[in-house]
This record gives structure tokens, C-alpha cells and sequence, in this order.
């Protein structure tokens, strides 16, 4: 039986190679405009600019979601499993763009399918590949990882519009 320090560096994330482009989530938070709770991304790991981004969600007990999702049985809801791939895609694309002139819209879901739950303690890795961009118009693929295990996979498209204005009265 492996013991579960062994069992930990099976599922680790692999390290990024020397020239992979690496984002905290300070950096992130420059690109996204997503802040706490809805911030479903906490580190880029490697990145092929306008192609393919790898994100990490570190899933804690702590999670908004949990209390209500479900009480004694705690699962990260799937639509925010899906979230997170939809960030991580925006952000992607967001690379393009000057900082604070545009949004990305997430604009559709096809194929989706929800192959394992969620739990604490769980660290998801987030990968999206780009299949088609043109213009603001962008269709990309992306899989939701714990470990080996796929948990959730997705045919997403977006838009990118301009950025509104900020609104003066608060709202």
C-alpha cells in the first residue's frame, strides 16, 4: 500500500518547463476582473500565448459554495468547475489586449460531461486549448484535471467586448 507521501507526488502537478510563462495570482488579478468569491483560478502554470493556458484551482473546505453544496457531503459545483476553465481560457485571451479595455463574455457551453466530483482538499489543473479565434469570436476546448482524472470537460465560447466604463452611482 503506498503511503501517502508517495501518493502525493503521484498526483503533483508537474513542474512547468524553464520557458513556460507562470502567473501568480497578483498577475492575475491584473488581467481578470473576477475578484473573491467568483476568482476561480489561483496560479498559471504554463502558458502558449493566443494557443494554450494550464491553471491550478486549490479547492478548500473554505469555499462560499460548500455550507450549502452540500451540507455533510461538500462538491464544488460543476458550473463552477466549468467557470474555472472559462477563466482560465479569458485570461488566455485577455493576454492579447491591453489590460482594462476589454471583457471577455463567456457565450456558450457545448459538450460538456462531469466525469468525477469535486471535493476539499482537491487540486484542480485547468487546461484550455484555443481551437478557433477571429476578431472577438473565440471557441476553445477545455479539461478539468485532479490528479490523472478527468473531471470535467467542455466546448466553450466567448466574445470580447469593451470594457464599460466604470459606473459612478455604485451599482
Amino acid at each position: 500500500m503506498p503511503h501517502s507521501a508517495e501518493k502525493a507526488l503521484d498526483t503533483a502537478v508537474a513542474a512547468p518547463a524553464p520557458d513556460a510563462v507562470t502567473l501568480d495570482i497578483n498577475q492575475i488579478q491584473q488581467i481578470l476582473p473576477h475578484r473573491y468569491p467568483f476568482l476561480l483560478i489561483d496560479r498559471i502554470v504554463g502558458m502558449e500565448p493566443g494557443k494554450r493556458v494550464t491553471a491550478i484551482k486549490s479547492v478548500t473546505m473554505n469555499e462560499p459554495f460548500f455550507p450549502g453544496h452540500f451540507p455533510g457531503h461538500p462538491v464544488m459545483p460543476g458550473v463552477l468547475v466549468v467557470e474555472a476553465m472559462a477563466q482560465a481560457g479569458g485570461l488566455l485571451i485577455m493576454r492579447e489586449y491591453e489590460p482594462n479595455s476589454k471583457l471577455v463574455l463567456f457565450t456558450g457551453i457545448d459538450k460538456c460531461k462531469f466525469r468525477r466530483q469535486v471535493t476539499p482538499g482537491d487540486q484542480l489543473r485547468i487546461e484550455v486549448e484555443v481551437l478557433a479565434f477571429r476578431r472577438s469570436i473565440g471557441r476553445m476546448q477545455g479539461a478539468a484535471y485532479v490528479g490523472d482524472q478527468l473531471a470535467c470537460e467542455a466546448e466553450l465560447s466567448c466574445i470580447v467586448i469593451e470594457r464599460p466604463a466604470p459606473n459612478d452611482s455604485g451599482r
